[in-house]
Formats: C-alpha cells, structure tokens, sequence
C-alpha cells in the first residue's frame, strides 16, 4: 500500500490489516476491560465522569490535575477504548491523548455489492446497514474523492481491514474508496485512450470479469471474450448483469438464472442492451481490475463453462454450440 494512502486511512481513524499491538494496545484479559465510548467535542469533565463512572478512574480530581499539569487535558481523542479497572491515572492519559482506540478486524471479500458490504459492516462493526448504504451512495463524498457515477458500487476495495470500534458509515467507505484510488495504477490511466474507455468502463467490465470467473487464470481470456464483443458491437450477454438487476429489484441474488430471468427489465440487463451497463456491479479483485485493462489478445466471443468453473472460449456461434452440446454431452455420461 502506497505511503499516502496509509496516511489518509490513519487520519480518518482506520488502518488496513495492522495488528492491534502494533497501536500500543497491551493484551488484557477481556473479562478485567470495561469500554468506554469518547465522542467528539466532549468536556475533559465529561470525561472523566464517565471514566470514574466506569469504574477506571478512582480519584477524579487528581486524575483532572494530573492531566492539567501535563497538557494532555486538550489532546483526549474521541473513539471506543477498553481499559482495565483502576487503571493507572497516566495510563489511561496516554491512551486518551495517543487514541489507542479498539480496532476491529473487517474483511471485504471481492465480488461483493453494497448491500452485501453494507451487511457485513452491520455483523462486524455495529454499522446500521441503512446508515452504510447511504454513505455508499453519497454522490457528494463521491465526487470529492474524484470518482465517477452515482455510487461507491465497484470502488469499495476488497480486502482485510482493521478498523476503529465507532467508526462510521461515512469513514468506512471513504478508506475503501481511498485504497482502490490507491491501487489504481497511473500507467493504466494512458491505457484508457487505447482503449477508448473511461475509468468507470473499466470498473464495469473488472466487475463483471470477476463474477464469470472462477479460476484466476482465465480472467484475461474471459476480458478479451467482452472487449471483442464490444468492439464489434456485439451485446455482452453476462450473467452477472442479470443477476445483479434482481438482486437491485428483489433484495436477493438469484445463484441460477432460468430462461425468463433473462427478459427481466433492466438497464443492466446486457442480453437485453448493448454495450456496458450503466455502472458496476460489485467491486472487483485487483487482478480482475488487471484483466480487464490488458485483455488477452485472442479471437474468442463466445465462453461456456464446464463443470469444474473453467470455461471453453470459442471464436464462432457453431463452434460455442458444439462447445456446450460436448459439455452437455459430457454430463449426460457421468449421470447415473
């Protein structure tokens, strides 16, 4: 991760995968902690009230002088802290004023949309899904960030984060929006004129590369199948596309599409329209972001899969339909 980037996550009171020692917490017991919730612009009385209240500070006065004498009474940062009973007055000023908050391990598997983050923000840290979903869809914060489209939808990296215990909506998206910015190459962005596309197209394609595969070497193949198809003006007809248009509908991702499913009414439907859809569908792997800007230079239009998630890639319509009677064929045999 780049240098910036880091700074960035640790400003807004987030850092990706750092162990919690790392921040200076010592290993206590978790039955000898009590927690305390610090908001922002509380009084230093406030505070310490509260520590006293919890059982943490046991003369509060002298915990007051303390704190005055040494200036810290002014540096105490808000955030969720866990502190053993009867902790040392300096202790717990240090911890206060260095914001050695709780941190919270969250993991962001790639592939995922916003309602399936905004789920697991609500599991791992207490984030209210509605509150998540409506940061992931502040077009203001957006474009703040420099981010085409509506959403956050495709720009909420995936990967394994450890994060401040309290943090919100606003802050979580913003540092996951932050790391794919950072995982962004600048050599790809010259690579958008050759390619005649936008970040946000590139995106959009990555994202639907990344839910046709399975196996993680057939992502520039699967690439090159959709960049062909585009140039010649060909519909893309995904899956994923279909999928992702009902799940945007009913709540719930359908894992198997029947043959109406794909009549559903949908401007991401790409068996029904041509080019890409109106924006991404999930958030995309980093390779998947790869493959999708260098797309194996092959002649294939046409992929179907086998059993085991590996696809065969074919150049003309009679020899995908010999591809998928030959697979077909091939299950019928192993069928008891």
């Amino acid at each position: 991760m780049r240098q910036g980037a880091w700074a960035r996550m640790a400003r807004a009171g987030l850092v990706a995968v750092v162990a919690a020692t790392a921040c200076g917490q010592e290993p206590t017991h978790p039955a000898a902690l009590e927690r305390v919730v610090i908001p922002a612009g509380a009084s230093f009385a406030t505070i310490t009230d509260t520590l006293a209240a919890h059982g943490i500070v046991k003369h509060p006065t002298w915990f007051k002088l303390l704190a005055r004498a040494r200036r810290m009474d002014r540096r105490v940062q808000a955030g969720v802290y866990e502190f053993p009973r009867a902790s040392s007055s300096t202790r717990v000023l240090n911890t206060l004023a260095e914001g050695r908050v709780i941190l919270v391990r969250f993991t962001v598997p790639e592939g995922l949309t916003i309602p399936d983050v905004a789920q697991l923000a609500a599991a791992t840290l207490d984030i209210p899904i509605d509150s998540f979903t409506a940061a992931a869809r502040d077009t203001a914060l957006l474009h703040t960030l420099g981010l085409e489209g509506d959403s956050f939808e495709g720009y909420l990296f995936p990967e394994t984060y450890t994060v401040a215990a309290g943090s919100t909506a606003r802050q979580v998206v913003r540092v996951m929006a932050e790391n794919f910015l950072s995982q962004w190459q600048p050599a790809w962005d010259a690579r958008l004129d050759t390619l005649g596309m936008t970040r946000r197209d590139v995106v959009s394609l990555a994202a639907i590369v990344q839910g046709e595969v399975v196996k993680r070497g057939e992502a520039p193949l699967v690439s090159a199948v959709y960049h062909n198809r585009l140039r010649r003006g060909m519909r893309l007809q995904a899956d994923p596309t279909v999928q992702y248009a009902i799940q945007l509908v009913t709540g719930e991702r359908k894992p198997r599409l029947l043959l109406r499913d794909y009549q559903f009414p949908s401007p991401y439907n790409t068996y029904l329209h041509s080019g890409l859809p109106p924006g991404p569908i999930t958030s995309p792997s980093l390779g998947s972001l790869e493959a999708a800007i260098y797309p194996a230079s092959v002649p294939y239009y046409f992929f179907v899969a086998r059993g085991d998630g590996s696809h065969v890639f074919s150049r003309t319509y009679r020899q995908h339909l010999a591809a998928i009677a030959q697979i077909r064929g091939g299950a019928d045999q192993r069928s008891p």
